[in-house]
């Protein structure tokens, strides 16, 4: 199986299968590429960009390689030799993926739960409001560890027992360690990007060159 394109987040035109879909790389023939063992770069002429709703865009230099797809509970984190710059994060629901990205560079992946039922996690830009390491949840009497709070009416990321077949009620749950990294990474008044499916047309994976 080829090594696949944005961090489990970003879908382009052709799914690999597996449990979270991740696109292949040669679904960008634009795009020069060059692999390591842990990170695909692409050539600074030919940076893909994502594209959001409000139409501005964020180039991407590098993503992790990952040549199997993810599956619940599973991550990758690795910021090794990543330069500093804004931290962001991008959820993709359809392929229930989150990425988190260091400037141009993705530096961690997860498979993410979502918000089911009358209950649905919402789209769009939101600035983290608030973190609380050992949070608990009075409305559903729960631990949420690791949390991140996104709106004002308790949509967050947070720390999940992530399985095949669970859900959430609105908020986005990440596997514990990944949470664990995310929170220690993510400052208050960073941006997190939620799409409902990056195939579409906004937000979209376009090509610089």
């Amino acid at each position: 199986m080829k090594a696949c394109l944005i961090g489990c987040a970003l879908v382009a035109s052709a799914a690999l299968g597996g449990c979270r879909d991740r696109a292949s790389a040669d679904a960008l023939p634009t795009a020069s590429v060059s692999y390591s063992p842990d990170r695909i770069s692409f050539a600074p002429t030919r940076l893909p960009l994502v594209e959001a709703a409000t139409g501005s865009t964020q180039p991407i230099a590098s993503i992790l390689n990952i040549s199997e797809p993810l599956t619940y509970g599973e991550y990758k984190w690795d910021e090794q030799g990543v330069p500093n710059g804004r931290i962001w994060v991008l959820v993709n629901l359809k392929a229930q993926t989150m990425s988190v990205f260091r400037g141009m560079n993705e530096i961690g992946t997860a498979v993410t739960l979502y918000g089911i039922d009358k209950k649905p996690t919402p789209l769009g830009r939101f600035k983290v409001l608030g973190k609380s390491e050992d949070h608990w949840s009075s409305l559903y009497d729960a631990p949420m560890p690791y949390t991140l709070q996104l709106t004002g009416d308790g949509v967050a990321i947070h720390g999940s027992d992530v399985k095949e077949g669970a859900g959430t009620h609105g908020c986005l749950g990440v596997p514990l360690d990944f949470g664990r990294h995310l929170f220690e990474t993510v400052s208050v008044g960073d941006e997190v990007l939620i799409v409902k499916d990056a195939t579409g047309d906004k937000p979209t994976l376009l090509s610089s060159g």
